[in-house]
Parts: C-alpha cells; structure tokens; sequence
C-alpha cells in the first residue's frame, strides 16, 4: 500500500527538553494505526509534530511531499488533529462546533455535511442546538469527532478517545472510528494508553519508549507476543 504520511528521523522538543529522539514512521492510505506507550513516551508529541503544534526536526511527507510547519497549512493539507481533552467550545452550540470543523474548506461545510455526520452520530443531531459544554463526555468526544470529520480529511490524528469515559461509550465510538474508516476511507493514526483496545482496532502499531519506536508490527501479532506485553504494554 502506498504510504500517505511519513516520519524519518522525527525528533521534537518543548523549550529545552527533547521528547522525540527520532522516530520513524510509515501509515498507509485507508490504514488504522496505533501509537502506544507508556506515560511520557512521546506519543502525544508524536502527533503534534504531525499538525505542526509542538517544534520539531526531521522529515515528515504527507501524500509524498514535505509536510508544512504551520498547523494551519497542516490543516489544509486534509490532516485533522482530535487532541486529548475534546477541546470543543463550550458556548457554542453542537451544530456551530461542527460547522467550524469546515473552516479550512472553501465555502465551509453544507447541510449536507452536517448530514454525513449526523449519520455516524445521530445523537449530535438530537442535541443540536445544545451547547457542547453541557454534553455527557462521550457526547462530547462524539462532537469532536463530528467537528474533524466536517473537514473531510485524508488524515484523522486522534489522541486518548477512551480518556476518562464508560467502557460501553469507548466502544461505541471505536465501533463509529472503524466505520468511518471503512465508508469514508479517512486514514487514523490513534495514541491510545488502552493498548489491547487500541491492537484490537488498528492493522499495525508501534510502540514508543522514551521517544524512540521501541517495537512495530501487525497489531494482531504484537498482541500475541507475551515479551512485548509484559516490557511494553502492561498487560
């Protein structure tokens, strides 16, 4: 498959402290992803360097060609970033919070983007005209999804999804993540800390470890391998 994003050599720092120490990385076109690892790994960072958010060195192609410092021209690139913690506005209504996901597109989005997402979240459309801030947190998560799909990226960067929520409503928008990725052909690169969750929803992974790629493979056959569970999963 040919691979739509890259990293070679990717190394990131925040003031004097450098999280990254070259990693290298490849996610095909229509692929699902995992970075795992420990606290402090560099995961986060990982994907910050992707949107341009956190400075960094190194090479990063996206669809071949170099990938752009500002998290703007990132954006327009067709990459959208759900960090962790949601960050959706709180004053704002749902349907306003999802017509700014299409800020980077010309002409914004349409009703019938609203309807393609609605689609995949049919609670957003029941609470439209509710403001985002008095959403449950798995509505919540669901609204930040929504707002980044409204965008129509090749690229879905998704940070910590299952971070403080029910296990029934992580595994809800898990089943809407797969299904997204199989109707709408949106390549997802998911940091997650529940590693059997996230090995059980990607095709590959990689695992960091003090930020450097410690192990790689088919997710399947890192979540058979007892050596990599027990030094890297913790599980």
């Amino acid at each position: 498959m040919t691979a739509l994003l890259e990293l070679r050599e990717v190394e990131a720092s925040y003031g004097p402290v450098k999280a990254l120490h070259g990693v290298s990385l490849e996610v095909a076109e229509g692929e699902i992803v995992a970075v795992l690892g420990a606290n402090g790994a560099g995961k986060t960072t990982t994907l910050r360097a992707v949107s341009g958010t956190v400075r960094r060195g190194g090479e990063l192609l996206f669809a071949g060609s170099p990938l752009p410092r500002s998290p703007e021209s990132v954006a327009r690139r067709g990459i959208a970033h759900v960090p962790e913690g949601r960050g959706t506005f709180a004053d704002l209504s749902v349907r306003d919070n999802l017509r700014l996901g299409a800020y980077t597109r010309r002409g914004g989005g349409s009703r019938d983007d609203l309807r393609r997402v609605y689609a995949f979240f049919p609670r957003l459309e029941e609470r439209r005209d509710q403001q985002a801030g008095t959403l449950s947190g798995g509505e919540q998560q669901m609204l930040a999804l929504a707002r980044a799909l409204m965008a129509r990226p090749r690229l879905l960067l998704l940070d910590e999804p299952s971070l403080g929520l029910a296990p029934l409503v992580v595994a809800e928008i898990f089943a809407t993540l797969a299904r997204m990725n199989a109707e709408e052909g949106v390549t997802v690169v998911v940091v997650e800390q529940n590693a059997n969750l996230a090995l059980s929803s990607s095709a590959r992974a990689y695992v960091l470890e003090v930020g450097r790629v410690a192990v790689a493979g088919p997710s399947d056959e890192l979540r058979k391998a007892e050596s990599v569970r027990r030094s890297y999963l913790g599980y």
